[in-house]
């Protein structure tokens, strides 16, 4: 360790001087310590009536507040939420098109709980079967969208459960398009919020869909279930869900300024209990916590040292953008420390795990991510392996790293 002496001018000599004079009378005080003292205080999470429930941050994905989010529950029309994102996909994959005229089939007409009011035998267009689905929970809707994208509702229901396992929802397994009870159909409030963020994130102008507050269909308006959307100007979506088994769920995201939250609140006992618990969490959230972007993907943070390459130097960055949710207030207290790998030699292809950034508050763990090779570094010559390795045995004899 190197320590470096420090010289004082007479002038700053008196005014340290005047300072140790001082510090014993604020001492003697300790009304007045107390007033400087400003510890940021984060209180519980709020009591919330329901099964269960989530909310985490929508860029860091911290979780804020939480019971049971991992237990498998009925999802009721929470359903559709998949149903949609299936949809999605097939449009922007081009499979159909939003102009596409669908026959309406005895069995989707059929369908039982909210309907669009769609007829068996008439054709009705992949848009407003959509928006019957979306914002008039339509069955009739969900199934006729079913049935055009795989032939069945049954296929279709495989089409979901894929798509379920490529964003890691281990807790969910579908059998139907619209939620109707089913013992193999359920899910849990984690992996309803990894659906909700993976759709609003891969789909922004889709996401639009769910913010709609009314639709009107064959001379039927049917307004928006979600009445936080009429509530709180900052939710623009997304899904309500009710069975008498499931009791009333609502899935919802707020954004105010640049923080994003999403909720998870299943099984309340009224359409009224959902929307107030829902609020209390997004208000704690948005209250109690914000979130900053730290670092973009593939940013420069740190220089290594490359042995026997064809240059001296390579970038260390993340691969994926850094956000992080803190206590308000105490986002300039967080440390940050880089842990990278001895002697490291090449060849070092672009994208390899080199080490890690840890981000932590106080005694907590905030993040933890790779540091990966932004460049990649090829062997040097014959003589500059040479010269390296001598480097390299010196500075071990010298007790270097």
């Amino acid at each position: 360790m190197q320590y470096t002496q420090i010289l004082l001018s007479p002038v700053r000599f008196f005014i340290l001087s005047l300072l140790l004079m001082v510090a014993p009378l604020a001492n003697a005080n300790p009304i007045a310590n107390a007033a400087i003292q400003t510890p940021h205080v984060v209180p519980s999470a709020p009591e919330i009536a329901g099964d269960a429930y989530l909310l985490i941050d929508f860029d860091s994905g911290r979780v804020l507040a939480e019971k049971r989010a991992n237990e498998r529950v009925e999802p009721a029309s929470l359903t559709k939420i998949m149903t949609g994102y299936v949809v999605i996909n097939e449009l922007n994959n081009g499979n159909m098109s939003m102009d596409d005229m669908v026959t309406i089939s005895k069995k989707a007409w059929k369908m039982p709980g909210s309907k669009m009011f769609i007829e068996v035998g008439k054709k009705v267009s992949v848009r407003d079967l959509i928006k019957g689905m979306v914002i008039q929970s339509g069955n009739d809707a969900s199934v006729a969208l079913a049935e055009h994208i795989a032939g069945s509702e049954e296929v279709f229901a495989q089409l979901m459960n894929k798509y379920a396992k490529s964003l890691g929802m281990t807790n969910t397994h579908y059998v139907n398009a619209t939620g109707l009870p089913h013992e193999d159909h359920y899910t849990s409030a984690h992996d309803l919020a990894l659906l909700t963020k993976a759709l609003i994130q891969n789909f922004p102008e889709e996401y639009a869909w769910y913010s709609e507050k009314k639709f009107t269909f064959n001379g039927i308006t049917q307004y928006n279930r979600n009445k936080l959307l009429w509530q709180d100007e900052t939710v623009d979506g997304l899904k309500t869900g009710h069975t008498e088994s499931a009791g009333y769920c609502l899935v919802s995201s707020a954004k105010r300024d640049d923080m994003r939250l999403i909720s998870v609140v299943l099984g309340t006992n009224s359409a009224n209990t959902r929307v107030q618990e829902t609020q209390k969490l997004l208000n704690y959230g948005f209250r109690f916590f914000e979130t900053h972007k730290m670092y973009n993907a593939f940013q420069r943070l740190k220089d290594v040292t490359v042995w026997e390459g064809n240059r001296d130097l390579m970038g260390l960055g993340l691969a994926e953008d850094l956000f992080v949710t803190v206590p308000r207030g105490q986002y300039n207290n967080l440390k940050l420390d880089t842990l990278v790998a001895n002697a490291i030699k090449a060849p070092v292809s672009e994208g390899s795990e080199m080490g890690e950034l840890k981000v932590t508050l106080g005694e907590k763990e905030i993040a933890t991510r790779p540091l990966i090779a932004l460049d990649s570094v090829q062997e040097g010559s014959f003589f500059k392996k040479l010269i390296d390795q001598v480097k390299m045995t010196f500075q071990s004899l010298l007790g270097g790293e």
